[in-house]
């Protein structure tokens, strides 16, 4: 199977990524090295050209002004200049596919006869104040959002999200009928492939005490940081000496620096220094901690739970297709206090052969559920189904001059051990 694989960023440099994207991007080069394990050529359409318009940013300083948010990348100019490059492309390529890993905006208006699939974490309808940058949106951008977003779906043929929120959201904004939906979670970015022996060996050597909270986020407020530091005091109030370590953003207090807090910064794991430190970090750890405010899905819970760390996290979102209580940790309700969390840790922090127990189970729970294999053995059975059985589009593709384009190797090279 050949995949023509669409992208408005460089899936093969992680260097040119921004820290704020990291996630999005990241998971899209695993994405792309899954197919390739599993046998699919990929021809690489990205990095995609934005074109730019000066009024942007003026619409924005003036929607600013206002106090509205303004979010350019749904101008009716940008999909149009999208398709076009992707269909210049596509009128040279004899691909089987067509994939976007991103979000709707580069397929809303794609001319193929392709089948064509958007695999992403959530539709961005369903992070209209949801997430801050979608927030208290202008009126106009609301709109265009929903429209550039009716239209890509139209073309789907199939729409691949990762959990039960996001695919219930896309039928409640957009009417999208179950059959093109399928859910597969997300694997870790950059997991470490260890066996059931190395697990238990890890696991064994945590001490009992103290009680290590990691806290991974580079937004302290919206990833819940606040809350996170309140559990870890609540804890070493009631006994339970606690130390909480932030990792990717600088934590926040009012007053001295508590002195069971400690603060890693940003950990560059493109580094080999960097992925050392990061996967230390999660060996030695008790508890991710993960009180979000927002959140599609959170990597960093199979992140986590690919070392044998269970997760405490706030039910929303995606997270509760990801968190099953007592077997990779616990989702929170909302409203759930500090002491609801400490309550919790601290159960079984007190009774640690269970402890170990959930730990390991965290471990067995991500291999058969949250891993990029097991992601694998449903995404390829999928894509198999579209092109030798599936339902084809009637579309016809607008004959172009085959131009010259950026070619972009294979990826395999860089991802196979």
């Amino acid at each position: 199977m050949k995949i023509a694989y669409a992208t408005t960023y460089d899936v093969r440099d992680r260097a040119t990524w921004p820290r704020r994207h990291l996630g999005l991007y990241g998971a899209g080069q695993k994405i792309a090295e899954l197919l390739q394990n599993a046998g699919a050529e990929l021809e690489f359409l990205g990095p995609l050209e934005r074109r730019k318009v000066p009024i942007t940013r003026l619409k924005w300083l003036i929607y600013q002004r206002l106090g509205q948010s303004y979010y350019s990348p749904v101008e009716p100019w940008v999909s149009p200049y999208y398709a076009r490059q992707i269909e210049a492309q596509l009128a040279c390529s004899k691909a089987d596919l067509l994939l976007c890993p991103e979000n709707a905006i580069p397929l809303a208006r794609v001319r193929t006869a392709l089948p064509t699939v958007l695999w992403t974490d959530a539709l961005l309808g369903s992070l209209v104040d949801f997430y801050p940058y979608l927030t208290n949106l202008c009126p106009e951008t609301r709109r265009r959002l929903h429209v550039v977003e009716k239209a890509a779906l139209e073309r789907c043929d199939r729409v691949i999200l990762t959990s039960q929120w996001a695919a219930q959201s896309a039928v409640n904004l957009y009417g999208l009928p179950a059959d093109k939906i399928r859910i597969i979670p997300r694997g870790a970015s950059r997991a470490q492939d260890l066996t059931q022996t190395e697990i238990e060996a890890l696991i064994a050597q945590r001490p009992p005490s103290p009680c290590r909270l990691l806290f991974l986020g580079v937004d302290w407020e919206r990833k819940g940081g606040p809350l996170a530091l309140e559990v870890a005091q609540t804890l070493n109030q009631q006994g339970v000496k606690t130390e909480l370590w932030v990792v990717g953003c600088e934590p926040k207090w009012a007053g001295d620096r508590p002195s069971f807090v400690r603060s890693c910064g940003f950990i560059d794991r493109a580094t080999p220094e960097g992925e050392a430190q990061f996967a230390h970090l999660l060996g030695t750890a008790h508890f991710l901690i993960f009180p979000t405010k927002a959140d599609t899905f959170g990597v960093a819970i199979s992140e986590a739970n690919s070392a044998g760390l269970p997760c405490v996290a706030a039910a929303v979102g995606g997270i509760p297709t990801v968190l099953q209580t007592d077997i990779n940790g616990r989702a929170f309700p909302i409203a759930a206090t500090a002491s609801d969390y400490a309550q919790y840790i601290a159960a079984y922090m007190a009774d640690y052969p269970r402890y170990q127990a959930l730990a390991l189970s965290a471990w067995r729970h991500y291999r058969q559920h949250l891993s990029w294999d097991a992601a694998q053995q449903q995404a390829w059975g999928y894509l198999q189904e579209l092109v030798t059985g599936g339902d084809r589009k009637t579309t016809s593709t607008p004959i172009q001059p085959c131009r010259p384009r950026r070619l972009f190797p294979s990826l395999s090279k860089g991802f196979r051990a």
